[in-house]
């Protein structure tokens, strides 16, 4: 197949207007980030998984180019949104859906809501279970402080030391940058209300996993203290057609943190899946 040129669309959807960008060839997959970052986080990944298929970008609620959250929203509405794109962009063929943290919730609920749309899922860093006590503990202060404070430094720092292993902010300050500066252009009330839904509004989502009939692979940070290899494994376990994997030197943001392994898992996964050329975006 020909190569499609970048394509960026505002999209209306349930959630509000979302930034989405249409690049790559092949088979359609769609690319939702992790929650303090935005689909620029996939750039080290990008180009690799673009010479094998036609990548979807989206920026979620209060995240990159998308309009900012106006009310509490959930997973639903997020997997709504998704299907609200792919038909506004003219995809009819079933989707190969990668998602770090909140992008592999959403994929999770789009898995088992929209099964006839989706052809693989791959879920980084996503863990099934809701927020334990011990998180809570240490999270729900931080979001409180970001209503009243903003992005001051101290949350700034608190948030890439949960996302990125010290190695990697030593190694790619780019990385750290990342989070910082989606943190700095968000809108405050927008982004609050989206770290409430989708963070510590998340809900526990291991009863989804035996409705999910797609293949599934369920990845880990090797430094991830929240979703670990053994907690992956077992999850997947539930699955009819589950995997899991790790990927050592990364904490929650693999496809920054280590692309090259990330990519070759990925692609791996494609394969093993026998995923065949399908239609792509209308006007591709």
């Amino acid at each position: 197949m020909t190569a499609v040129n970048d394509t960026v669309h505002a999209v209306p959807t349930d959630v509000g207007s979302l930034r989405v960008r249409v690049t790559g060839r092949g088979p359609v997959a769609v690319l939702w980030h992790s929650l303090f970052v935005d689909s620029r986080s996939w750039y080290r990944v990008e180009t690799a998984l673009a010479g094998q298929r036609t990548l979807v970008l989206i920026d979620g609620p209060s995240h990159g180019g998308s309009q900012p959250a106006r009310q509490l929203f959930t997973l639903e509405d997020c997997a709504a949104a998704a299907g609200e794109i792919l038909g506004q962009l003219g995809v009819t063929a079933p989707v190969d859906w990668v998602g770090s943290a909140w992008g592999g919730h959403v994929g999770m609920v789009f898995a088992a809501g929209q099964p006839q749309r989706i052809r693989s899922l791959a879920a980084i860093g996503s863990p099934v279970h809701a927020l334990a006590t011990r998180e809570r503990l240490r999270i729900v202060p931080l979001v409180g402080l970001y209503r009243l404070l903003g992005p001051v430094r101290f949350i700034r720092a608190a948030v890439a030391d949960g996302l990125l292993t010290p190695t990697v902010r030593a190694d790619l300050p780019g990385a750290a940058e990342l989070v910082t500066d989606v943190l700095r252009q968000a809108d405050r009330k927008g982004f609050y209300l989206t770290m409430r839904s989708a963070m510590l509004g998340r809900p526990d989502l291991s009863g989804l996993l035996s409705r999910i009939a797609a293949p599934t692979m369920l990845i880990a940070g090797g430094d991830d203290p929240m979703w670990t290899a053994a907690s992956a494994s077992a999850a997947a376990g539930r699955l009819a057609h589950g995997q899991a994997a790790a990927i050592p030197g990364s904490r929650h943001l693999a496809a920054l943190e280590a692309p090259d392994e990330f990519t070759s898992l990925i692609t791996r996964f494609w394969a093993e899946t026998g995923s065949e050329a399908t239609p792509r975006a209308e006007g591709s």
